[in-house]
């Protein structure tokens, strides 16, 4: 599978932005889908996935009830809408995709985008 991630740009606090990533390959629905960001200086971090159906979300407790994880599998396509966001948002965020049972351990994803990124202005 390969992942290309988009959407991402420069935003003010409070704003939001919906990233997208498209996948090619088959196999899409057949991976849980998670987002993952690295903040400039810091190690990545997970911050949602979504099961195979879309039946099960999980998302970071720090972006619980502003980001919403979904995908459509009839576009291959995964999505992270981000509500409200804050300046500490900033980051680089990747797409990842793991077939397999859900995991919010970055090291046990095996196909990733190329990130894009995510600025959140003051």
């Amino acid at each position: 599978v390969q992942l290309q991630a988009s959407g991402g740009g420069l935003v003010q606090a409070g704003g939001s932005l919906r990233l997208s990533c498209a996948a090619s390959g088959r196999t899409f629905s057949n991976c849980v889908m998670g987002w993952f960001r690295q903040p400039p200086g810091k190690e990545h971090e997970f911050v949602a996935l979504i099961s195979q159906d879309g039946g099960v979300t999980i998302h970071a407790n720090s972006v619980k009830g502003r980001f919403t994880i979904s995908r459509d599998n009839g576009k291959n396509t995964v999505y992270l809408q981000m509500n409200s966001l804050k300046p500490e948002d900033t980051a680089v965020y990747y797409c990842a995709g793991r077939a397999d049972t859900a995991s919010t351990k970055r090291e046990e994803y095996d196909y990733w985008g190329q990130g894009t990124q995510v600025t959140v202005s003051s």
